[in-house]
């Protein structure tokens, strides 16, 4: 007897409403929007959502946490400029995004920098502008303390810490072993008190154990060791801890058997431990910063259904676009075992009709999967194939040249 296809967790899918049998997206339908887009592969991304996700979250974490946008989810400069008007700050990870977070106006003391292979010109641009800047090694600090020199300008600098410790059940792990990403827990003193002879403005500390994980004990555990380490440090330093970025990790659902977070515990068992920062941190900021689940679930990605087969019995829909615009649910971002994301036909919902079928991209490559075998309305060629959880990690974490294919159009609604 074969098998039922296992069914996603009907909030992820069901929290976007249908009018006719059409997806709608920033309340428009799916199918008016692909006319309006003009093309499809494409993503829409509701901003509705993306609000109504940050409202929730600040209703249920402590009055004074700072909650700050981390652009490498999603870098599309119309959805960093409507972040930038609801969140507390912004963490870039380039130049490149630096230039997108200052064109959103956001005042250059709320925006900071990471990442382990900043060049000599990014750390030049990062003092120039007035960032925050995380320094990730000691060679990095002594390449800052040059381009400080050179141009006059103190730079302002955080630690970022590579604990020892690790955020538990987590997509990916940042921290707790040997890591290309911080400075060791165990060496950060000495780095203090090189900052403090070479006289740079010290901000405070940034400690990122892991991301998406949807275990509140473990964000907790890792949030209470985060301020904790801080305390522990706070003699070492130069000046005040002013800005404390305990990092983010918090995740969404994509696959069956999966849950959202619950936010509530974290918010209850932070705010106590904000309470022991401000007795032993008392100018500190305490800082989450979050990307994924801040916009993740509030994008789909839309690519045209092009030809319909069967092979062995098995049905296949060949769409438009693949995972040269979005790998992660093609399963080579990262997936151990591939998994399906939660997918639809989005001009077809709550269509009488069904059947099993596997859905492939255009390129030239087995690897080029997007579902397989999953229950699906009954799709003809000229059907839209829409992929949920798609505002994070999608175009910009996708190998877009591969192939040289049609190009995708982001779109916020």
């Amino acid at each position: 007897m074969a098998k039922t296809p296992p069914k996603h967790h009907p909030s992820i899918i069901d929290s976007f409403a249908i009018k006719k049998h059409n997806l709608t997206v920033g309340n428009q339908s799916l199918s008016q929007l692909a006319e309006r887009v003009g093309q499809t592969p494409f993503y829409a991304y509701d901003r509705s959502k993306m609000t109504h996700r940050l409202r929730q979250l600040r209703s249920q974490m402590p009055d004074d946490l700072k909650i700050h946008y981390a652009m490498k989810a999603n870098p599309m400069p119309a959805v960093v400029q409507h972040m930038a008007g609801i969140v507390d700050g912004l963490d870039v990870a380039s130049a490149g995004e630096m230039k997108v977070a200052l064109d959103t106006g956001m005042s250059a003391q709320q925006i900071s920098m990471a990442g382990p292979g900043k060049r000599p010109v990014e750390l030049a641009q990062a003092v120039a502008a007035g960032i925050t800047i995380n320094v990730e090694s000691f060679n990095e600090l002594e390449e800052l303390a040059r381009q400080s020199n050179r141009l006059g300008i103190a730079a302002t600098v955080a630690v970022r810490i590579n604990p020892a410790f690790e955020l538990k059940s987590s997509g990916m792990k940042m921290g707790g072993g040997p890591k290309q990403f911080g400075v060791d827990e165990e060496q950060v003193p000495i780095l203090l008190k090189r900052i403090a002879e070479l006289e740079l403005d010290f901000a405070g500390f940034h400690i990122f154990s892991g991301s998406q994980s949807l275990k509140p004990e473990a964000i907790i555990e890792a949030q209470h060791k985060s301020i904790e380490l801080a305390i522990q440090l706070a003699d070492s330093c130069p000046g005040p801890i002013r800005k404390l970025n305990i990092g983010g990790g918090l995740g969404i659902p994509y696959f069956p058997g999966e849950s959202p977070l619950e936010i509530e515990p974290i918010g209850h068992a932070l705010a106590k431990q904000m309470q022991r920062a401000k007795q032993y941190l008392p100018e500190a900021s305490v800082i989450v910063e979050l990307g994924r689940y801040l916009v993740g679930e509030a994008g789909v990605y839309v690519t045209r259904i092009v030809d319909r087969k069967v092979s062995h019995e098995q049905f296949f829909l060949i769409t438009d676009g693949g995972l040269n615009h979005h790998l992660s649910a093609s399963g080579n971002f990262g997936q151990t075992i591939r998994k399906n994301y939660p997918v639809a036909i989005g001009n077809k919902m709550n269509w009488p009709q069904k059947e099993i079928a596997s859905v492939g991209g255009p390129l030239c490559t087995p690897l080029d999967l997007l579902a397989d075998k999953m229950e699906l309305s009954k799709a003809e060629v000229g059907d839209l194939f829409v992929i949920f959880q798609s505002g994070a990690y999608g175009y910009s974490a996708s190998p877009a040249m591969f192939l040289n294919q049609t190009k995708v159009i982001e779109v916020l609604v």
